[in-house]
């Protein structure tokens, strides 16, 4: 069987018969080929890697840059807020009551700040007798009983990955505490409260503003991590 090989030669291309060539010239013509096909291969691999080298270095750099920059801003808003939460609790704006969180509202009434008390719910060593009790009672009463409500109310009792008991659940537990008189039910749950707690994290800020519309809109920008 006749193969043609095209060999490309200067600038122009050659087609030659297999039949006209030793071995050892198809030969050094695959190999030609071979290399040429690896070249172009590792030139796209190094097109390739150099493009996506350019990219990541470009977004890390801005998003450090804008990173700096959002850190920076969350401190502005601290010590303006700061000064803010001072006068107006000089100038009577501000409840004696208050844990620090508050809203302000330009004078147009389109644009408004509001700084958040961002806390944490902290539960004490008391917790973990109160949900013995409970789970105690449940499991030696309700669970006979009604499988389903055993199931939500110890749902209510799941802490969460770092180990926590969830603010929420916690408060839809107490929904249900005028149900049962069991002392243990009923201590459990007093335990629990009293072992609440709350831990400052910071304050946090929401800014907005009123579209053609006049409804508020949020310019989202996240503080959580700063």
């Amino acid at each position: 069987m006749k193969m043609i090989i095209t060999l490309k030669k200067s600038k122009t291309m050659e087609a030659i018969n297999t039949d006209d060539l030793t071995i050892e010239q198809m030969e050094a013509a695959l190999e030609k080929k071979r290399k040429a096909l690896k070249q172009k291969q590792q030139a796209e691999k190094q097109a390739y890697e150099n493009d996506t080298n350019e990219k990541v270095e470009a977004i890390i750099t801005t998003a450090k840059t804008m990173f700096t920059e959002l850190s920076e801003f969350k401190q502005y808003c601290h010590i303006e807020m700061d000064k803010k939460a001072l006068s107006l609790a000089q100038y009577g704006g501000i409840r004696s009551n208050s844990k620090g969180g508050f809203t302000i509202t330009n004078k147009a009434g389109d644009m408004r700040v509001t700084r958040r008390r961002d806390t944490e719910p902290v539960w004490d060593e008391r917790a973990t007798k109160a949900i013995e009790l409970i789970k105690d009672f449940l499991s030696d009463t309700i669970k006979k009983r009604d499988m389903k409500l055993y199931e939500i109310l110890m749902g209510f009792l799941e802490r969460n990955e770092k180990g926590d008991l969830e603010y929420n659940r916690v408060m839809d537990l107490y929904k249900h505490e005028d149900k049962f008189d069991d002392e243990r039910w009923k201590e459990g749950l007093r335990l629990i409260k009293e072992s609440y707690g709350s831990h400052l994290k910071g304050y946090g800020y929401e800014f907005k503003i009123k579209d053609s519309e006049g409804k508020w809109q949020g310019v989202l920008l996240n503080f959580s991590s700063l």
